[in-house]
C-alpha cells in the first residue's frame, strides 16, 4: 500500500517509479568479474567486461559507425550492462517499502556461463540455491514472496530450465525453483511456455551517451542508399533436417538484388562488426531466420541499421519483445512462415519486390524510430528524451508488479482461467481481454514445453542452447 500510495503524492517525481537494489554478497556478481576468464570456455571474456560491460571501443575505420559510442559488445553481456544502467537509474531508494519493485543484481547468465561444460549439477545449480536461500531470508521478500523481484540474465532462459535431475541434461534449473517462479527474469530470449521470464533485447554495438548520437544516427539511417533488395548474414545448419537456412541462403545466391553474408567455418567477415553492419545499412529488408534457437542478436543488428527485419518464426521477436516492439508487427516487418519456404510457396525477392516502395518507406521510418528503445545507453551516462532498452524493460516491470498488487488489494486475478502452456499469448491480448483462445500462430508452439523448443525446427530446448554454445566454440576457432 505505501509503494501504491507513492503514485499519488504529486509532489514526488519518482513516485511509483522507485526501484529497490538489493545489496548482495560479491560472490553474486562482482567476484564474477575478477574470474572474467572463467567466465567461457572459449572466449576471454575479460576485454568484454570492460567498459561497464559495453567492451572495448570499435574505431570508425571504414566510416560505417559514428565516431563515439561504438564498442565491440558481447551478445551474452547484458547482466553487466544492465546493472551498470541500474547504478544510474534515477530512481533508486533505500527504503523497500516505497519500492515499485526491487532488482537482484546476481549475473545469472555469467554464472552458468562457467559451469555447463564438464561439471555436475550440483555444481551448476549452487549459485541460484544460494541467491534463493539468501533472498528467502530478507523482510523485503516475505512482503510479496519475491513477486515484487525481478533479475537480468544475458543468455537464453533454456540454459536455466533444466527438466531433470539427470547429470547429463543440459544448464542449471534456477527458473523452476519455486521461488524463482516468483521473481520475473529477463533474459535475450524467453520460452513460450513459462510465466517467469520475459525476453530483453540483445545489445547491439551502439551505445550512445548523449541524445544527439542517437539523432545523428537516426537521420544518417534515412539517408542511406540501399543497394540490395535483402540480404542474409548467417551459416547452414546441416545437422538440424528442420532448418531453413540452406533455403534462405540458395535463395541469395540465386538472386541478383539479395546479399548473403556466410558465416561457415574458417576465417568469416561475420565477425566484424563493420562488415555485419554496412551489410545492413546497404538493405531494404534483412533475413531473420531461428538461429540454434527461436532468437539471434543478427535482428536488433540489422534493425539499428535501419533495415526492415523479415521473419519467419514468430518466437524470434513478436512473441517475444512484446515489451520493446509494437503489438501489429506488420507496422514494421515482414513475416513469412518457415513452411512457405521449405514448401517453395514463391522466392523471397518475389515476395518482398511486391511491397509498394512508398510501404518500404514507412516501414523503414517505423523501424529507425524504434531505435532508442532497442539499444542500450552507455551505462556511464544517461539519455534525457529518449527511453532506451533499459528504461522501458524496468517501466514494464514496474507496471507488470503494480498491476500485480492492485489486483491483490481487489481481491482479484489479471486473467481467466489462466495456462501457463499458453503464455506467449497474454502478452498479445488487447486491452481488457482476460482470457487467451484460439490464435493463428498455435501451430507454431504446439509441442509440449518438455519436449520441444516450438515446432520441432531447433529441436528440443536443452539441444537449441547447446548448439548454440557449440556455434560459439565454432566462431573462437
Amino acid at each position: 500500500m505505501r509503494a501504491l500510495r507513492t503514485v499519488q503524492n504529486k509532489t514526488d517525481r519518482c513516485g511509483g517509479r522507485y526501484i529497490y537494489v538489493h545489496d548482495l554478497p560479491s560472490r553474486f556478481n562482482d567476484d564474477m568479474l575478477k574470474e572474467c576468464r572463467s567466465l567461457s570456455l572459449w572466449t576471454n571474456m575479460c576485454k568484454f567486461t570492460t567498459n561497464a560491460g559495453m567492451g572495448p571501443p570499435l574505431e570508425n575505420v571504414e566510416g560505417v559507425f559514428s565516431n563515439t559510442g561504438w564498442y565491440a559488445t558481447n551478445q551474452f553481456a547484458v547482466d553487466v550492462i544492465f546493472s551498470n544502467r541500474m547504478k544510474q537509474y534515477d530512481c533508486l531508494t533505500n527504503d523497500s517499502s516505497l519500492a515499485a519493485a526491487i532488482f537482484v543484481p546476481f549475473y545469472a547468465g555469467f554464472d552458468i556461463a562457467r559451469y555447463l561444460w564438464g561439471y555436475n549439477i550440483s555444481r551448476r545449480d549452487a549459485a541460484s540455491l544460494d541467491l534463493v536461500d539468501w533472498l528467502m531470508k530478507r523482510p523485503e521478500w516475505k512482503i510479496m514472496q519475491g513477486r515484487d523481484h525481478f533479475l537480468v540474465a544475458g543468455r537464453i532462459t533454456w540454459d536455466f530450465r533444466r527438466l531433470s535431475e539427470e547429470e547429463g541434461d543440459w544448464g542449471n534449473k534456477l527458473l523452476f525453483l519455486p521461488a524463482a517462479k516468483n521473481m520475473s527474469m529477463l533474459v535475450v530470449e524467453s520460452s513460450p511456455w513459462n510465466a517467469n521470464d520475459f525476453g530483453i533485447p540483445y545489445p547491439t554495438y551502439f551505445h550512445p551517451a548523449k541524445d544527439a548520437d542517437v539523432f545523428a544516427w537516426q537521420d544518417r539511417m534515412r539517408k542511406l542508399e540501399r543497394k540490395y533488395l535483402f540480404s542474409f548474414a548467417g551459416a547452414p545448419r546441416p545437422g538440424n533436417p528442420k532448418s531453413i537456412r540452406g533455403q534462405i541462403i540458395d535463395q541469395c545466391r540465386g538472386s541478383k538484388v539479395g546479399k548473403l553474408l556466410e558465416c561457415d567455418f574458417g576465417e568469416s567477415k561475420c565477425h566484424s562488426p563493420s562488415s555485419i553492419m554496412q551489410m545492413f545499412q546497404s538493405s531494404h529488408f534483412c533475413l531473420q531466420p531461428q538461429g540454434d534457437s527461436y532468437t539471434r542478436r543478427s535482428a536488433f543488428d540489422s534493425m539499428l541499421a535501419g533495415c526492415i527485419p523479415v521473419f519467419f518464426h514468430p518466437g524470434s521477436a513478436y512473441t517475444q519483445y512484446t515489451w520493446h516492439l509494437p503489438k501489429n508487427f506488420t507496422t514494421y516487418s515482414v513475416f513469412i512462415p518457415e513452411d512457405d519456404i521449405r514448401l517453395r510457396n514463391g522466392s523471397i525477392e518475389e515476395r518482398l519486390s511486391q511491397i509498394p516502395p512508398e510501404q518500404v518507406q514507412i516501414m523503414r521510418e517505423n523501424v529507425i524510430n524504434l531505435i532508442p528503445q532497442l539499444i542500450y545507453a552507455d551505462p556511464r551516462s544517461k539519455l534525457e528524451t529518449f527511453k532506451d532498452a533499459f528504461d522501458v524493460a524496468v517501466q514494464a516491470v514496474i507496471d507488470k508488479v503494480t498491476r500485480l498488487r492492485k489486483n491483490i488489494i481487489e481481491g482479484r486475478t489479471e486473467y481467466d482461467n489462466f495456462v501457463e502452456e499458453n503464455s506467449w499469448k497474454y502478452a498479445l491480448l488487447e486491452e481488457g481481454q482476460r482470457e487467451a483462445g484460439w490464435h493463428e500462430w498455435d501451430p507454431f508452439f504446439s509441442k509440449p514445453k518438455g519436449e520441444s523448443a516450438g515446432d520441432g525446427s531447433t529441436g528440443s530446448s536443452a539441444e537449441a542452447a547447446k548448439n548454440s554454445w557449440k556455434n560459439e566454440q565454432r566462431d573462437q576457432k
